[in-house]
């Protein structure tokens, strides 16, 4: 811990940014800034804890809303003057208002979810599909079929991974898999399962 503090470049307030960042699937979910009790605090609980600039006091995150952040990691940039939290978000909200993320608004101020990683995104984009089927949209078509249709194309999928990796060619392999991901993800949506579901499983094995 006393490296951690000793490394760590707070400004001329004894503060230093924190991004907090979903451990699933990547989405930053808020800032916030720590001061060296508040990153002491976050290290010894593995919770998260800032400063508030505007009440000059400590705040633990989730200690009234019930959402807290179970760190998962921390790091420092190169310059050692902004942290990147590592989180477990308790409740999937992070933001006082109810979203996931603070960061939940366009430049052009539309709410929509905030990026994540590739698979995240395009599962969110098949349950918008879900929601409001279009009428040229091969993944509504997927959905509309039903889920004979969508296990017939998850077979059909597989098999043609297993084709490319015997054919030994990795640009097939990698478009074979990725039509194989995509066609998952929308039984996983046919079935409401969201993918942020199997990423925990995945965490739990990985731990």
């Amino acid at each position: 811990m006393v490296e951690l503090l000793d490394t760590v470049r707070f400004d001329q307030q004894g503060l230093v940014p924190a991004v907090v960042q979903d451990v699933l699937d990547g989405t930053v979910l808020m800032v916030a800034w720590m001061n060296a009790e508040a990153l002491e605090r976050t290290r010894e609980t593995r919770e998260t804890w800032f400063w508030s600039r505007s009440r000059q006091q400590l705040w633990h995150k989730g200690e009234s809303s019930g959402h807290i952040q179970s760190v998962r990691g921390i790091r420092y940039d190169c310059d050692a003057d902004v942290l990147l939290v590592s989180v477990a978000q308790q409740g999937d909200i992070a933001c006082h208002l109810g979203e996931r993320s603070c960061f939940h608004r366009t430049e052009e101020g539309v709410l929509e979810p905030p990026p994540a990683d590739t698979l995240s995104q395009v599962y969110r984009i098949v349950e918008e599909r879900k929601a409001n089927p279009r009428e040229h949209s091969y993944t509504s078509q997927l959905l509309k079929g039903g889920e004979n249709k969508m296990l017939k194309k998850i077979g059909e999928e597989a098999a043609e991974v297993v084709m490319a990796a015997k054919d030994g060619v990795p640009e097939r392999l990698a478009e074979e898999v990725a039509d194989l991901w995509y066609h998952t993800l929308v039984t996983l949506a046919y079935y409401d399962v969201d993918i942020l579901d199997v990423y925990r499983v995945l965490q739990r094995r990985h731990r």
